[in-house]
Protein backbone atom coordinates (compact mmCIF):
# COMPACT_ATOMS: atom_id res chain seq x y z
CA UNK A 1 0.00 0.00 0.00
CA UNK A 2 1.02 3.69 -0.87
CA UNK A 3 2.14 5.56 1.87
CA UNK A 4 0.72 8.53 2.06
CA UNK A 5 2.22 11.55 3.14
CA UNK A 6 1.40 13.64 6.17
CA UNK A 7 -0.62 17.05 6.16
CA UNK A 8 0.96 20.39 6.10
CA UNK A 9 0.98 21.58 9.65
CA UNK A 10 1.43 24.75 10.91
CA UNK A 11 4.59 23.97 12.13
CA UNK A 12 5.78 22.12 8.79
CA UNK A 13 4.56 25.27 6.63
CA UNK A 14 7.00 27.47 9.16
CA UNK A 15 9.87 25.22 8.83
CA UNK A 16 9.61 25.43 4.92
CA UNK A 17 9.17 28.63 5.51
CA UNK A 18 12.31 29.46 7.68
CA UNK A 19 14.17 27.28 5.10
CA UNK A 20 13.16 29.62 1.99
CA UNK A 21 14.49 32.35 4.01
CA UNK A 22 17.53 30.93 4.35
CA UNK A 23 17.90 30.33 1.13
CA UNK A 24 17.18 34.50 0.56
CA UNK A 25 19.46 35.52 3.46
CA UNK A 26 22.45 34.35 1.51
CA UNK A 27 22.08 37.06 -0.94
CA UNK A 28 20.93 39.48 1.51
CA UNK A 29 23.64 41.51 1.61
CA UNK A 30 23.93 41.65 -2.02
CA UNK A 31 20.50 43.06 -2.23
CA UNK A 32 21.05 45.71 0.03
CA UNK A 33 24.15 46.82 -1.88
CA UNK A 34 22.31 46.73 -4.90
CA UNK A 35 19.45 48.59 -3.58
CA UNK A 36 21.54 51.34 -1.85
CA UNK A 37 23.77 51.54 -4.91
CA UNK A 38 20.50 52.19 -6.64
CA UNK A 39 19.00 55.24 -4.52
CA UNK A 40 23.05 56.63 -4.62
CA UNK A 41 22.81 57.27 -8.89
CA UNK A 42 18.79 58.12 -8.65
CA UNK A 43 19.38 60.69 -6.11
CA UNK A 44 22.49 62.39 -7.69
CA UNK A 45 20.28 62.39 -11.29
CA UNK A 46 17.17 63.94 -9.77
CA UNK A 47 19.83 66.62 -8.45
CA UNK A 48 21.83 67.21 -11.57
CA UNK A 49 18.64 66.66 -14.34
CA UNK A 50 16.69 69.41 -15.39
CA UNK A 51 16.32 72.14 -17.82
CA UNK A 52 19.23 73.96 -16.65
CA UNK A 53 22.68 72.74 -15.73
CA UNK A 54 23.26 73.31 -12.27
CA UNK A 55 26.39 72.04 -10.74
CA UNK A 56 26.32 70.26 -7.37
CA UNK A 57 28.94 72.23 -6.25
CA UNK A 58 25.99 74.91 -6.06
CA UNK A 59 24.44 72.73 -3.51
CA UNK A 60 26.63 73.28 -0.90
CA UNK A 61 27.80 77.20 -1.30
CA UNK A 62 25.01 79.19 -0.31
CA UNK A 63 26.34 82.16 -2.44
CA UNK A 64 26.41 80.72 -6.07
CA UNK A 65 24.00 82.21 -8.10
CA UNK A 66 22.10 78.85 -8.71
CA UNK A 67 21.63 77.40 -4.69
CA UNK A 68 18.04 78.11 -5.22
CA UNK A 69 17.57 75.68 -7.70
CA UNK A 70 19.67 73.07 -6.01
CA UNK A 71 17.43 73.35 -3.35
CA UNK A 72 14.20 72.70 -5.13
CA UNK A 73 15.65 69.85 -6.74
CA UNK A 74 16.80 68.54 -3.40
CA UNK A 75 13.17 69.47 -1.58
CA UNK A 76 11.81 67.21 -4.49
CA UNK A 77 14.27 64.23 -4.33
CA UNK A 78 12.94 64.21 -1.04
CA UNK A 79 9.20 64.08 -1.71
CA UNK A 80 9.93 61.36 -4.23
CA UNK A 81 12.07 59.20 -1.12
CA UNK A 82 9.53 59.91 1.18
CA UNK A 83 6.15 58.79 -1.16
CA UNK A 84 7.63 56.39 -3.45
CA UNK A 85 8.53 54.89 -0.03
CA UNK A 86 5.00 54.73 1.16
CA UNK A 87 3.51 53.49 -2.05
CA UNK A 88 5.83 50.66 -2.11
CA UNK A 89 5.04 49.55 1.25
CA UNK A 90 1.12 50.29 0.66
CA UNK A 91 1.27 47.90 -2.01
CA UNK A 92 3.41 45.00 -0.63
CA UNK A 93 1.54 45.19 2.27
CA UNK A 94 -2.08 45.27 0.66
CA UNK A 95 -0.83 42.27 -1.51
CA UNK A 96 -0.44 40.56 1.79
CA UNK A 97 -3.49 41.16 3.15
CA UNK A 98 -5.73 40.31 0.59
CA UNK A 99 -3.13 37.41 -0.38
CA UNK A 100 -3.88 38.63 -4.00
CA UNK A 101 -0.17 39.32 -6.21
CA UNK A 102 -2.76 41.35 -8.60
CA UNK A 103 -3.69 43.79 -5.52
CA UNK A 104 -2.21 47.73 -5.61
CA UNK A 105 -3.89 50.42 -3.65
CA UNK A 106 -4.53 51.97 -7.34
CA UNK A 107 -6.93 49.11 -8.39
CA UNK A 108 -8.51 48.65 -5.15
CA UNK A 109 -10.09 51.88 -5.14
CA UNK A 110 -8.02 53.49 -2.19
CA UNK A 111 -6.18 56.21 -4.06
CA UNK A 112 -9.45 56.68 -5.85
CA UNK A 113 -11.15 57.25 -2.68
CA UNK A 114 -8.62 59.82 -0.81
CA UNK A 115 -8.50 61.83 -4.78
CA UNK A 116 -12.52 62.15 -4.56
CA UNK A 117 -12.72 62.83 -0.69
CA UNK A 118 -10.34 65.69 -1.74
CA UNK A 119 -11.76 67.05 -4.44
CA UNK A 120 -15.52 67.24 -2.64
CA UNK A 121 -13.87 68.62 0.47
CA UNK A 122 -12.14 71.64 -1.89
CA UNK A 123 -15.23 72.21 -3.60
CA UNK A 124 -17.88 71.96 -1.37
CA UNK A 125 -16.69 71.74 2.04
CA UNK A 126 -14.26 74.72 1.93
CA UNK A 127 -11.12 73.04 2.04
CA UNK A 128 -8.44 75.51 1.29
CA UNK A 129 -5.06 74.54 2.31
CA UNK A 130 -3.20 71.19 2.70
CA UNK A 131 -3.31 70.91 6.53
CA UNK A 132 -7.24 70.72 5.54
CA UNK A 133 -7.87 68.60 2.61
CA UNK A 134 -5.27 65.92 3.64
CA UNK A 135 -7.87 64.56 6.26
CA UNK A 136 -10.34 64.24 3.63
CA UNK A 137 -7.65 61.66 1.64
CA UNK A 138 -7.44 59.46 5.40
CA UNK A 139 -11.41 59.27 5.49
CA UNK A 140 -11.53 58.78 1.93
CA UNK A 141 -8.85 56.18 1.45
CA UNK A 142 -10.42 54.46 4.38
CA UNK A 143 -13.91 54.57 3.30
CA UNK A 144 -13.45 53.04 0.48
CA UNK A 145 -10.92 49.80 1.60
CA UNK A 146 -13.90 49.73 3.60
CA UNK A 147 -16.42 49.35 0.89
CA UNK A 148 -14.69 47.25 -1.43
CA UNK A 149 -14.18 44.64 1.58
CA UNK A 150 -17.95 45.26 2.46
CA UNK A 151 -18.88 44.69 -1.33
CA UNK A 152 -16.41 41.77 -1.42
CA UNK A 153 -17.84 39.81 1.46
CA UNK A 154 -21.04 39.76 -0.11
CA UNK A 155 -21.97 35.81 -1.39
CA UNK A 156 -20.61 32.63 -0.94
CA UNK A 157 -17.11 32.72 0.10
CA UNK A 158 -16.46 35.99 1.51
CA UNK A 159 -13.82 38.53 0.41
CA UNK A 160 -11.84 36.28 -1.46
CA UNK A 161 -9.13 37.54 -3.61
CA UNK A 162 -11.08 37.46 -7.20
CA UNK A 163 -13.51 39.26 -5.41
CA UNK A 164 -11.72 41.85 -3.83
CA UNK A 165 -10.03 42.93 -7.30
CA UNK A 166 -13.41 42.92 -9.24
CA UNK A 167 -15.27 45.27 -6.08
CA UNK A 168 -11.72 47.49 -6.31
CA UNK A 169 -11.83 47.83 -10.02
CA UNK A 170 -15.42 48.52 -10.16
CA UNK A 171 -15.15 51.12 -7.48
CA UNK A 172 -12.23 52.91 -9.05
CA UNK A 173 -14.26 53.47 -11.74
CA UNK A 174 -16.83 55.11 -10.23
CA UNK A 175 -14.97 57.35 -7.62
CA UNK A 176 -12.60 58.40 -10.98
CA UNK A 177 -16.02 59.22 -13.06
CA UNK A 178 -17.57 60.90 -9.93
CA UNK A 179 -14.19 62.85 -9.71
CA UNK A 180 -13.96 63.91 -13.14
CA UNK A 181 -17.94 64.87 -12.60
CA UNK A 182 -17.22 67.09 -10.11
CA UNK A 183 -14.27 68.96 -11.69
CA UNK A 184 -15.91 69.51 -14.58
CA UNK A 185 -18.53 71.41 -12.89
CA UNK A 186 -16.15 73.88 -10.97
CA UNK A 187 -13.26 75.53 -12.97
CA UNK A 188 -11.90 76.29 -9.96
CA UNK A 189 -11.30 73.18 -8.40
CA UNK A 190 -10.08 71.87 -11.83
CA UNK A 191 -7.60 74.62 -12.44
CA UNK A 192 -5.88 74.03 -8.82
CA UNK A 193 -5.68 70.17 -8.45
CA UNK A 194 -5.03 69.44 -12.57
CA UNK A 195 -1.57 68.91 -12.43
CA UNK A 196 -1.97 66.95 -9.24
CA UNK A 197 -4.67 64.48 -10.40
CA UNK A 198 -1.97 63.05 -13.14
CA UNK A 199 0.79 62.59 -10.51
CA UNK A 200 3.69 64.90 -9.63
CA UNK A 201 6.27 65.72 -7.13
CA UNK A 202 7.14 68.80 -8.40
CA UNK A 203 6.36 72.21 -6.71
CA UNK A 204 5.85 71.19 -4.10
CA UNK A 205 6.24 73.64 -0.65
CA UNK A 206 8.44 72.55 2.86
CA UNK A 207 5.46 73.27 4.89
CA UNK A 208 3.03 70.41 2.83
CA UNK A 209 5.68 68.18 2.83
CA UNK A 210 6.32 68.66 6.74
CA UNK A 211 2.77 68.69 7.15
CA UNK A 212 2.35 64.88 5.46
CA UNK A 213 5.94 64.02 7.13
CA UNK A 214 4.70 62.58 9.87
CA UNK A 215 1.77 60.47 8.76
CA UNK A 216 3.92 58.88 6.19
CA UNK A 217 6.34 57.99 8.63
CA UNK A 218 3.67 56.50 10.71
CA UNK A 219 2.21 54.45 8.31
CA UNK A 220 5.92 52.93 7.11
CA UNK A 221 6.62 52.50 10.93
CA UNK A 222 3.50 50.79 11.29
CA UNK A 223 3.96 48.51 8.40
CA UNK A 224 7.30 47.40 8.87
CA UNK A 225 6.04 46.00 12.63
CA UNK A 226 3.16 44.14 10.80
CA UNK A 227 5.46 41.96 8.93
CA UNK A 228 4.54 38.78 11.28
CA UNK A 229 0.63 39.59 10.72
CA UNK A 230 1.13 39.27 6.98
CA UNK A 231 3.50 36.25 6.98
CA UNK A 232 0.35 34.91 9.23
CA UNK A 233 -2.26 36.12 7.16
CA UNK A 234 -0.45 34.93 4.03
CA UNK A 235 -0.76 31.16 5.63
CA UNK A 236 -4.72 31.85 5.14
CA UNK A 237 -6.95 32.63 8.00
CA UNK A 238 -7.69 29.30 9.34
CA UNK A 239 -3.71 28.29 9.90
CA UNK A 240 -3.40 32.19 11.32
CA UNK A 241 -6.14 31.67 13.83
CA UNK A 242 -4.23 28.42 14.49
CA UNK A 243 -1.24 30.07 15.25
CA UNK A 244 -2.77 32.33 17.63
CA UNK A 245 -3.39 35.24 15.21
CA UNK A 246 -6.61 37.15 15.80
CA UNK A 247 -7.28 38.18 12.19
CA UNK A 248 -9.47 40.53 12.42
CA UNK A 249 -7.59 42.96 14.78
CA UNK A 250 -4.88 42.40 12.24
CA UNK A 251 -6.33 43.08 9.10
CA UNK A 252 -7.38 46.39 11.01
CA UNK A 253 -3.38 47.38 11.83
CA UNK A 254 -2.78 46.67 8.76
CA UNK A 255 -5.75 49.34 7.28
CA UNK A 256 -4.71 51.75 9.31
CA UNK A 257 -1.49 52.00 8.52
CA UNK A 258 -2.79 51.76 4.04
CA UNK A 259 -4.78 54.36 5.21
CA UNK A 260 -2.12 56.68 6.35
CA UNK A 261 0.44 56.05 3.52
CA UNK A 262 -2.45 56.31 0.73
CA UNK A 263 -4.27 59.07 2.60
CA UNK A 264 -0.97 61.51 3.03
CA UNK A 265 0.69 60.48 -0.37
CA UNK A 266 -2.11 60.66 -1.92
CA UNK A 267 -2.85 64.35 -0.83
CA UNK A 268 0.39 65.71 -1.88
CA UNK A 269 1.35 63.97 -5.02
CA UNK A 270 -2.19 62.71 -6.16
CA UNK A 271 -3.44 58.97 -7.20
CA UNK A 272 -0.25 57.17 -8.43
CA UNK A 273 -1.09 53.65 -9.38
CA UNK A 274 1.63 51.28 -10.71
CA UNK A 275 3.94 51.37 -8.46
CA UNK A 276 2.82 49.72 -5.81
CA UNK A 277 1.54 47.09 -8.18
CA UNK A 278 5.35 46.29 -9.58
CA UNK A 279 7.79 47.15 -7.15
CA UNK A 280 6.38 43.88 -4.47
CA UNK A 281 6.97 41.46 -6.94
CA UNK A 282 10.38 42.59 -7.81
CA UNK A 283 11.31 42.21 -4.47
CA UNK A 284 10.09 39.36 -4.00
CA UNK A 285 11.81 37.92 -6.77
CA UNK A 286 15.05 39.59 -5.07
CA UNK A 287 15.13 38.78 -1.58
CA UNK A 288 11.79 36.07 -1.68
CA UNK A 289 8.20 35.74 0.07
CA UNK A 290 9.24 36.78 4.34
CA UNK A 291 7.49 40.24 4.91
CA UNK A 292 10.11 41.43 7.29
CA UNK A 293 11.99 41.42 4.02
CA UNK A 294 9.36 42.52 1.64
CA UNK A 295 8.26 45.56 3.11
CA UNK A 296 11.79 47.37 3.81
CA UNK A 297 12.96 46.60 0.46
CA UNK A 298 9.67 47.79 -1.30
CA UNK A 299 10.08 50.94 0.34
CA UNK A 300 13.69 51.10 -0.58
CA UNK A 301 13.14 50.48 -4.50
CA UNK A 302 9.65 52.33 -4.44
CA UNK A 303 11.99 55.21 -3.30
CA UNK A 304 14.22 55.02 -6.05
CA UNK A 305 11.83 54.00 -8.79
CA UNK A 306 10.16 57.07 -7.70
CA UNK A 307 12.89 59.26 -7.90
CA UNK A 308 14.56 57.64 -10.88
CA UNK A 309 11.32 57.99 -12.81
CA UNK A 310 11.17 61.74 -11.87
CA UNK A 311 14.04 62.83 -12.70
CA UNK A 312 13.74 60.69 -16.61
CA UNK A 313 10.54 62.96 -17.12
CA UNK A 314 12.80 65.76 -16.94
CA UNK A 315 14.72 65.08 -19.70
CA UNK A 316 12.95 63.59 -22.18
CA UNK A 317 10.80 66.37 -23.72
CA UNK A 318 12.49 69.48 -23.34
CA UNK A 319 12.40 72.13 -22.04
CA UNK A 320 9.09 70.58 -20.93
CA UNK A 321 8.79 67.39 -18.14
CA UNK A 322 6.53 64.25 -18.13
CA UNK A 323 5.20 63.85 -14.94
CA UNK A 324 6.04 61.25 -12.77
CA UNK A 325 2.54 59.59 -12.46
CA UNK A 326 2.84 59.10 -16.44
CA UNK A 327 6.14 58.50 -16.32
CA UNK A 328 6.18 55.06 -13.54
CA UNK A 329 3.06 53.59 -15.80
CA UNK A 330 5.40 53.94 -19.38
CA UNK A 331 8.40 52.61 -17.34
CA UNK A 332 6.41 50.14 -15.67
CA UNK A 333 4.28 48.33 -17.58
CA UNK A 334 6.43 46.90 -20.77
CA UNK A 335 8.45 45.48 -16.95
CA UNK A 336 5.23 43.97 -15.66
CA UNK A 337 4.08 42.85 -19.11
CA UNK A 338 7.75 40.94 -19.41
CA UNK A 339 7.25 39.27 -16.02
CA UNK A 340 3.74 38.17 -16.64
CA UNK A 341 5.15 36.42 -19.89
CA UNK A 342 8.06 34.80 -18.03
CA UNK A 343 6.30 33.68 -15.64
CA UNK A 344 8.52 35.23 -12.78
CA UNK A 345 5.75 37.52 -10.55
CA UNK A 346 6.53 36.49 -7.08
CA UNK A 347 4.52 34.53 -5.09
CA UNK A 348 2.74 35.64 -1.80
Amino acid sequence: MTAQAPPDLPGRTATAGRARNTRARLGLTTSVAIVLAALVVVCVASLLLGSRHVPLAALFDGDHPDHVFMEARLLRTGVGLLLGAAFGVAGAAIQGLTRNPLADTGLLGINAGAAFAMVVGITYLGASGFSEYIWFGFVGAGLAALGVHLVASIGRGGATPAKLVIAGAALTAALTSWTTGVLLTNRDTLQAIRRWQIGSVAGKEQDVVLTALPFVLAGIVLALASARILNALALGDDLAKGLGRKTGRDRAVVGVALMLLVGASVAVAGPIVFLGLLVPHLVRMQVGGDYARVLPFSAAWGAALMVGADALGRVLLPPGEIEVGVMIAVIGAPVFLVMIRRGRLGSL
